[in-house]
């Protein structure tokens, strides 16, 4: 079925099998420990025998990765996870590892890939710089997590027999709290704004616990702001788009897939556009009451924004957005990333970037439901509760502390139990009648006190003899 020749320092396992035509065919896989060599053999024999044996192919992981993206994601992902997934491809998949063949990968292979990666420097890219001198914990995981879906995919075509992936782990990922303003922070950052916009953004980034992107993409007609609604407390904003750049070839590839809108591109060779597009979740769809001063803000805003385009007559290009440019032209997150740096600085308030108000936000808003996940998750639109727990786990800590006065409150306080306390230690047994009738006559007469002690030190003396 199959044998183990040594050939030097290295092991080989040989056996025979018929490929997709027909014929017969000898392979050879080469191993460096005799117990590998040893497992594979077992492997290769029990897969024969059962009609499980997949024949080898030769395909390395770069074209595997090609064909799995061509077949697989075009057809699954999103134009953010194709651009996010093929950077990951290019930048690290490839250049580790995209010369070995699909079939000779292992999971001790699969063990050094991990070591390799974590030895690989992050790559810099024109518009952005990496946080990291190696790759972090986090990216690693991605990485695995988008081999694991290929090569699950690679099992599923017959092209391996397992998928060496599958127990696959990285370095732990661990989720820190988060870096945030408090509420007298916002509250000063909001007292010294002087760019409209980016108070504008601000205001429905923490009173909504919006994405920059969601922020972005808001257009008038899902802002509910009527007198109507002002009166009935149904002051609302509806979110089902947001506003990313992506690149003009995941647009094409993927066939405008989730585009809602493309905005023209004003500077020439550009290779990414701006668009508004579907959320990247169902859950990310939602209604949002708001607070009936920041609905105010926002209808104040829209007369201003009305001025604007009579101002501008023609030249203004109204696509119906909340935060636009002053000619109408959608507002990117660099420029609103931009201005709330130079406020921050300005105002001499911690370091944090813009998607913080959104975790202030979310911070805020569990403090004053007593950590409500629930309601908390439909206005932050999570996907997964489990996000909630993990990255504001010390505030719901703090909420769980008050359980116990809580408690006090509503159960210990009741009257019948304020009296109640805990049994008493057990009582010294009480002395028997001659023990009492002795010590009292012990107190009447010193003298007979010391004859006592005398008579208990010569017995003392003499029990020491025998």
């Amino acid at each position: 079925m199959a044998a183990i020749i040594k050939r030097k320092k290295s092991y080989s396992v040989v056996y025979t099998y018929t490929d997709e035509n027909g014929e017969k065919k000898q392979k050879w896989e080469t191993w460096r420990a005799f117990e590998d060599a040893k497992r594979r053999k077992a492997e290769i024999e029990n897969q024969l025998y059962t009609g499980a044996f997949v024949p080898p192919k030769k395909m390395t992981i770069a074209e595997f990765m090609a064909e799995f993206v061509s077949v697989y994601g075009e057809r699954s992902w999103s134009l953010a996870t194709y651009d996010g997934n093929m950077a990951l491809i290019r930048n690290y998949i490839i250049p580790v590892m995209g010369d070995i063949q699909i079939q000779s990968v292992n999971a001790r292979m699969v063990d050094q890939l991990i070591r390799q990666l974590q030895k690989t420097e992050s790559v810099t890219t024109r518009c952005r710089k990496p946080r990291t001198k190696y790759l972090s914990p986090s990216n690693i995981d991605k990485i695995l997590t988008l081999l694991k879906s290929a090569f699950n995919q690679a099992v599923r075509w017959e092209f391996i027999a397992k998928n060496p992936f599958l127990l696959a782990s990285g370095p732990k990922v661990e989720y820190q709290p988060r870096e945030i303003w408090t509420a007298e922070m916002i509250r000063t950052a909001l007292d010294q704004c002087r760019d409209s916009k980016l108070y504008i953004a601000m205001n429905l980034s923490f009173a909504c616990s919006l994405r920059l992107g969601e922020v972005l993409g808001l257009t008038w007609d899902n802002v509910h702001i009527s007198d109507v609604d002002l009166y009935d407390d149904n002051a609302y904003v509806y979110i089902n788009k947001e506003l990313v750049r992506v690149s003009k070839k995941a647009i094409e590839t993927l066939d405008s897939k989730d585009v809602l809108l493309s905005f023209p591109a004003f500077m020439a060779r550009t290779t990414t556009q701006v668009i508004l597009k579907t959320p990247k979740t169902k859950s990310s769809i939602r209604k949002i009451w708001l607070p009936k001063t920041v609905a105010y803000i926002l209808r104040e805003w829209k007369q201003s924004q009305d001025e604007l385009k009579q101002f501008f007559g023609e030249d203004y290009r109204d696509y119906n957005l909340v935060l636009a440019q002053s000619d109408g032209r959608p507002c990117e997150g660099r420029i609103i990333e931009k201005a709330f740096q130079h406020l921050r600085e300005e105002a001499g308030l911690p370091r944090v970037v813009f998607h913080s108000l959104r975790h202030s936000s979310t911070t805020y808003k569990l403090k004053l439901n007593n950590g409500d996940l629930k309601a908390t998750q439909g206005d932050t639109g999570h996907a997964e509760i489990d996000m909630i727990t993990k990255v504001y786990a010390h505030i719901l800590d703090e909420d769980r502390k008050n359980n116990a006065q809580k408690f006090e409150t509503a159960f210990y306080s009741n009257p019948d139990l304020r009296e109640v306390r805990a049994p008493a230690a057990p009582a010294a047994p009480a002395p028997s009648d001659s023990s009492s009738q002795l010590a009292a006559e012990l107190q009447k007469s010193p003298a007979l006190a010391g004859v006592l002690a005398t008579l208990i030190h010569a017995n003392a003396g003499t029990a020491g003899q025998n």
